[in-house]
């Protein structure tokens, strides 16, 4: 399956997730999924960002932001680097016991099989081709899924694998970053056709240097732990124009999914 293409009408089970992706006329509990196909976004706090402007910028209330981050309040001082889930205005969200509310701007669908309670129902990105066609980075399965999680919100993927295990381009690209970063540890950055950007953190050993450019599936790192990590593998990315999209959305099917673990005292990151 090519990246950023998949036939109206259907349904990809992630159960081992906890999420369901619907695509096509069908919603969950007859609601309708409105306006154009959009992923989640995550932006990262620059200076001088405050819930206000960003409420601004995105067409959002302050409100929206504080209930999709968990925030204590309104008044909360942001940190620059805090990464914040922005909710879009048509992002439909089936929660147990209360259905969500179609927005102003939402088309009417047709009805649909109902999700149970709790699904998450997003849109699929649909980059019109102008996406690479990405690989997976590593063998081995996703321990720790994209999105919020009891830790907090994780704007990649963690697949796990031995220590040592090669770390592979995704696509061919140019690499913009090869340091160490506090949170990530050894982090490897390349920057691919048509605006996208993929990460690989956590790693061993980096093994390209900055301006490097690499085919997809180069040996461009080892697996490690360095970092925010409490286990070995591949902590892996997928953002573009500065928002990061779920990259089982973007990587051939069937993905390799393991069980999400979820227990750990810390978060695997």
């Amino acid at each position: 399956m090519r990246a950023g293409r998949i036939r109206e009408g259907k349904i990809l089970g992630l159960a081992t997730l906890g999420l369901i992706v619907a695509l096509g006329p069908a919603a969950a509990h007859a609601e309708p999924v409105a306006g154009p196909r959009a992923p989640q976004r995550v932006h990262e706090v620059k200076p001088g960002d405050t819930l206000t402007s960003l409420a601004k910028k995105y067409g959002l209330t302050v409100a929206a932001i504080v209930r999709a981050n968990r925030l204590p309040g309104a008044d909360v001082i942001l940190r620059v680097g805090q990464r914040l889930v922005i909710p879009f205005p048509d992002a439909l969200v089936a929660r147990r016991g209360s259905p969500a509310q179609p927005t102003a701007a939402a088309r009417p669908a047709a009805p649909a099989r109902a999700l149970p309670p709790g699904r998450l129902v997003l849109a699929v990105p649909d980059f019109d081709g102008t996406a690479p066609s990405f690989a997976w980075p590593a063998e081995g399965p996703v321990i720790s899924a994209f999105g919020q999680r009891k830790s907090g919100w994780h704007g990649g993927i963690d697949i796990k694998a031995p220590l040592g295990t090669p770390v592979q381009a995704a696509a061919a690209g140019v690499v913009i970053a090869s340091a160490v970063e506090a949170r990530y540890g050894l982090v490897v950055k390349i920057e691919h056709r048509g605006g996208f950007v993929t990460v690989y953190a956590h790693n061993d050993v980096n093994l390209v240097e900055v301006r490097d450019r690499v085919d997809a599936g180069e040996m461009i790192a080892l697996v490690g732990r360095t970092g925010r990590a409490t286990t070995y593998h591949v902590h892996f990315e997928i953002r573009h124009d500065g928002l990061a999209y779920n990259p089982l959305y973007l990587l051939p099917l069937p993905p390799r999914i393991g069980q999400v673990d979820e227990t750990a005292e810390r978060p695997h990151e």
